[in-house]
């Protein structure tokens, strides 16, 4: 049904949806490292999406698609967060949910009990905003590729199945010693805005909250 407007009333325009996420940024010198671990193995696995270097980051909470004026409230709520700054050490990988039906391809992240609990206080305070809170436990890490069309969530998905295009990847890396990137201090945290491309996801910084 058509609606019909009264004399000199407009039109409503469509809220714009971003996707929305808050994570940690990952030092130069570190993402250097990944970068060359990366340009040695890329070749084993042709058939997986890679994540680009430069989009490396931690994610401390997917939030979703939200409107300009949720993106506000979003700021006001994380700048309110009072945390210290800790250390990560990346180190090791894996892949989820498992080698046996390998679907990510990712690097570990070691940083104690501050880094969870700082994705925790950062799941609290959305979660005043009606963004649902996490049903699953924290798992840090850096995701480095993805099996084509496959979910990145570490947990087993309907659908998961074995596959071969891990495994030459598997293989050449089960030769050789963890691989080793490095330690930094995380100083601060970000809210993220993430655009699909041709090329990967593009991701550009909406907010920056220092930790203290």
């Amino acid at each position: 049904m058509t609606q019909v407007l009264a004399k000199g009333q407009e039109p409503k325009a469509k809220s714009v949806l971003m996707r929305l996420f808050a994570a940690l940024d990952v030092d130069d010198s570190i993402r250097d490292r990944i970068a060359r671990f990366l340009d040695g193995v890329r070749g084993f696995a042709p058939d997986i999406r890679w994540v680009r270097p430069e989009s490396l980051h931690v994610t401390l909470k997917f939030i979703g698609e939200r409107t300009h004026e949720d993106i506000e409230k979003i700021k006001r709520e994380l700048g309110t967060i009072e945390a210290g700054t800790f250390e990560l050490n990346f180190h090791g990988y894996g892949f989820f949910p498992g080698t046996r039906s390998p679907r990510v391809f990712w690097i570990g992240v070691d940083a104690g009990p501050r880094l969870a609990a700082l994705a925790k206080t950062v799941d609290g305070k959305l979660a005043s905003l009606d963004i649902p809170k996490e049903e699953h436990a924290f798992n840090p890490h850096l995701t480095l590729a993805r099996g084509a069309g496959g979910s990145g969530a570490p947990r087993r998905q309907t659908g998961d199945h074995p596959n071969s295009n891990f495994h030459r990847l598997q293989e050449k890396l089960a030769a050789l010693p963890a691989p080793e990137f490095g330690t930094m201090t995380a100083r601060d945290f970000f809210l993220y805005r993430s655009q699909p491309s041709p090329g990967g996801s593009k991701y550009t910084r909406l907010a920056g909250f220092a930790l203290r």
